[in-house]
């Protein structure tokens, strides 16, 4: 019974192991109750053991006297593990002082000038600790230039060291962005044989890139010198371009194979071995990588280029683990050595490298060149960052790219489309965020996207200096190979369209896919009737409520033409309110009056309206001014029916001088 006994209890122990141990069952569990509840009993008022569930309190002078020792058993503890202990307790009290905003700028130099004594021939061990080194950060920030000129020396011989530790390399940056330009120069020469190493590194490659956003573009080329070929180190001197722009990094890099003579292929190989690293480790949110991977396409051939977009894709649409909420980079695999916890973001990388034109062409070259499933992987993974793709300045060009070259309109609409249709009143007055929706209403129109990101979308009406290297151009030509045709327009390349590699739905009824059948036209309609005063007379909105009004390009939005007519109804009445000094008149506002004389020379049904509404029996009121424009402009209407309704009360003010009209006009007139 006994050996029974002892049985059981070891199988009891064994299900007891993995959780807390029961209360008052074994030895172990008497301990750890009597140790917790012990200094409880007094509390109680009697001398028992079994005490509740509070958190005990010292009271009798036993008790006090073991509490006060605690801290100072863990002080001391403390001091023994850190020999640098009191003095990051020092300097944590300064630098809570200097940092705050409402400190004098006299107070605050004279906190730095002591914190700085205080570190002085311990710079290495303080950058090195996740507390001190915000403090010297701060130091180098607000310091005097001939104490950061001690503190660039000190660490001089360290930087490159520093710049693979996980809180040094903050410092690290700082230096280098307050950095003179002689300090600067030597930093550079520095790296020299060391930026391949760097940008393999998770963390060093901030630094890099921190240098290259700062070079000049010698420095710029100099740092890209050795990721090309390591033949291209000894040749320094000869590659030196001064008249080489870096926009055109990639007529750089041709030019400077051909006058070395050194062969792609060797060129090629090595920065292969170069960028499969950086692709593997996920550390593509960094300009100088952006502008590394665009060279590499534009020397590749066609299977290497898609190659290595096709393995790019699923690096970009994955999210990234960031250790301890650091913001360096992106990477899959955190070592099993480090102790720090990982923290999985669900933004995917593509999101992330949106911030330059670089990482943009990146974006746009994996979403034109990749297949038919890269794409579908690439819409899903912006699933939730639709809206903050379309608020950025190149992330809404992606967008447009998508919109224009995808071809499953469904996963579209499901995916991008519902999203930008829950805000669409935040998006019709942002200037980013309109870009999307004009794109499907009058798709690459030179008015609202600028000559730099229409060549940034390939389209541009003369080529690019690099035109005959350009990755699109190339696997454009090879798209058109495979379908037997040689011309651009033939595959729906018109001025107004954009192709990928294996698109085949005719863009027009992409647009009129995504626009009618996901009810974003309807929406988009009532959006405009709701905010019609603020759209006429905003820069942003009003471009917006013109290409609705007028039904878009090619009459898109003909399946809605009785919500049209209210839109019109809406713009009509708000021009014809009285005028007051609370608001502008619709006629004489700056952005307003213009916009209406365009509805009015575009859209005769509008026309029709407005003048049956607002101006009718009323011109003689607006003759002067911006409201002139808008009165002239049925004058100036190229059909006959808007000319002839107006023409009978306009034509006396015309020929007393009290309107004037453009003298192109008058003179088809006479």
């Amino acid at each position: 019974m006994a050996g029974g006994g002892d049985v059981q209890g070891g199988n009891k122990r064994k299900r007891d192991a993995p959780g807390k141990p029961s209360a008052g069952k074994g030895g172990d569990g008497m301990k750890r109750n009597k140790s917790y509840h012990a200094p409880a009993a007094p509390r109680g008022g009697g001398g028992g053991g079994g005490g509740g569930g509070g958190s005990a309190q010292p009271v009798t002078a036993r008790d006090k006297r073991v509490a006060a020792k605690v801290p100072e058993m863990s002080e001391s503890r403390k001091m023994k593990r850190k020999p640098n202990y009191n003095l990051d307790k020092e300097l944590t009290v300064l630098w809570e002082k200097m940092r705050c905003h409402d400190v004098s700028k006299e107070n605050r130099s004279k906190l730095v000038t002591e914190a700085l004594r205080k570190m002085d021939g311990k710079y290495m061990e303080i950058a090195g600790s996740h507390v001190t080194a915000r403090v010297l950060q701060t130091c180098v920030k607000w310091c005097s230039q001939p104490e950061r000129d001690a503190i660039f020396v000190a660490l001089q011989p360290h930087l490159l060291t520093l710049s693979r530790q996980k809180y040094a390399v903050f410092l690290v940056k700082k230096l280098v962005k307050l950095a003179t330009k002689k300090q600067f120069a030597w930093f550079i020469s520095s790296v020299h044989g060391k930026v391949a190493s760097l940008l393999r590194h998770t963390i060093g490659a901030a630094v890099v890139d921190c240098a290259f956003q700062r070079a000049t573009p010698p420095q710029r080329r100099s740092l890209l010198l050795e990721l090309y070929s390591t033949e291209l180190q000894l040749f320094k001197d000869l590659t030196e371009q001064k008249s080489c722009r870096l926009a055109h990094y990639n007529v750089f890099l041709v030019e400077t194979i051909s006058k070395l003579g050194l062969q792609k292929s060797s060129v090629r190989q090595y920065m292969t071995t170069i960028i499969q690293p950086i692709l593997e480790k996920g550390i593509v949110e960094y300009s100088i990588v952006h502008t590394v991977l665009l060279e590499y396409l534009t020397i590749a051939d066609k299977t290497s280029a898609s190659d290595v977009i096709r393995q790019l894709i699923p690096h970009l649409t994955q999210g990234s683990a960031v250790i301890d909420g650091d913001e360096l980079s992106a990477v899959p695999e955190v070592p099993t050595k480090t102790k720090a916890k990982k923290k999985r973001s669900s933004e995917p990388l593509l999101i992330r490298i949106m911030h330059t034109r670089e990482g943009l062409k990146l974006g746009l070259a994996c979403l034109k060149h990749g297949s038919v499933k890269d794409r579908k992987k690439i819409i899903k993974s912006l699933k939730g960052h639709i809206m903050k793709l379309a608020l950025n300045d190149y992330g809404c060009l992606f967008l447009v790219c998508l919109l224009s070259i995808v071809d499953d309109t469904k996963l579209v609409t499901k995916l991008v489309i519902q999203e930008l249709a829950k805000q669409l009143k935040q998006l019709v007055f942002d200037k980013n965020g309109r870009r999307p929706l004009l794109q499907l209403l009058r798709p690459l129109c030179s008015r609202y996207l600028p000559p730099a990101d229409l060549a940034c979308l390939n389209y541009s009406d003369e080529p690019s200096e690099s035109a005959t290297v350009n990755l699109e151009s190339k696997l454009d030509a090879a798209a058109d190979k495979e379908l037997g045709g040689s011309d651009d327009k033939e595959h729906g390349g018109s001025e107004d369209t954009l192709v990928a590699s294996d698109s085949k739905k005719d863009p027009f009824q992409r647009r009129h896919e995504l626009l009618m059948k996901s009810d974003l036209s309807e929406a988009l309609v009532q959006t405009c009737v709701e905010n019609v005063g603020e759209l006429l007379r905003t820069n942003f909105g009003k471009d917006v409520l013109y290409e609705v009004a007028v039904g878009g390009k090619d009459n898109v939005l003909d399946g809605i033409t009785e919500q049209i007519h209210l839109l019109h109804d809406a713009i009509a009445s708000d021009a014809a309110r009285p005028k007051s000094e609370d608001i502008e008149h619709a006629f004489e506002n700056f952005h307003s009056s213009r916009v209406i004389r365009k509805m009015i020379l575009d859209c005769p049904a509008f026309a029709a309206t407005l003048w049956e509404k607002a101006l009718e029996g009323k011109c003689e009121l607006y003759a002067d001014g911006y409201s002139s424009k808008v009165v002239a402009a049925y004058l100036e209407s190229s059909d006959s029916k808007v000319k002839d309704l107006a023409k009978s009360e306009l034509q006396p003010l015309v020929d007393g001088g009290k309107l004037k009209i453009p003298d192109h006009k008058a003179t088809e007139k006479k």
